[in-house]
């Protein structure tokens, strides 16, 4: 498994210290946190696949967590942890893009269920932007398919030189590459030796 991060910020020890190591026997690493504020500082230096965060903390709520998480890296998955569950709190959070909403206590066995869904969420969120990034080249011709403000699939064919010169409005003009000039030149000198 590849290794996932994961930042784990509650007020309560107990759950530091029985989820923290449960989780690194899953494979994953996980960093702490038991304030709101150090959550932010750990946040701001380093970045994390997933945040799990306590609802209800001293001064920074898991709120202000969750928004510090998704501000920095988008990408971030976030499941808030409560104790004192109220369905508008977790109408906030997933309104906040928070990815899951769980009450305390929770079984161990919840937390790795949970955790688990984050990251196949997370790994087919990635492997769709990677798609969408995907140029498709004919590997005959070079042409490029232009699927911008079509269905992805249906756009039109174009040389690449009038694909590069729409997209990024650059004259494209034709011209060797050191490997294609030494190519082209022992050809022709064969060619004259041959004669």
């Amino acid at each position: 498994m590849v290794e996932c991060r994961i930042l784990l910020v509650d007020d309560d020890e107990f759950i530091l210290k029985s989820f923290a190591p449960a989780l690194e026997g899953q494979g994953y690493e996980v960093a702490v946190a038991s304030t709101g504020e150090k959550a932010m500082e750990i946040i701001e230096k380093d970045e994390f696949d997933l945040v799990i965060s306590d609802l209800i903390l001293d001064e920074i709520d898991g709120i202000q967590i969750l928004k510090k998480a998704k501000q920095i890296n988008p990408e971030s998955a976030v499941i808030i942890l409560t104790g004192y569950g109220d369905m508008t709190s977790a109408i906030d959070a997933l309104r906040l893009d928070a990815d899951d909403y769980l009450l305390k206590p929770c079984e161990t066995e919840e937390i790795f269920f949970r955790v688990r869904k984050a990251f196949e969420k997370l790994t087919m969120q990635r492997k769709i932007r990677i798609y969408e990034k995907t140029l498709p080249v004919c590997c005959i011709c070079k042409k490029i398919r232009d699927d911008a403000n079509v269905e992805r699939g249906a756009g039109k064919w174009l040389k690449m030189e009038d694909y590069i010169h729409d997209k990024a409005k650059v004259v494209v003009t034709s011209t060797y590459c050191p490997d294609c000039i030494e190519i082209v030149m022992k050809k022709i000198k064969d060619t004259k030796e041959s004669e």
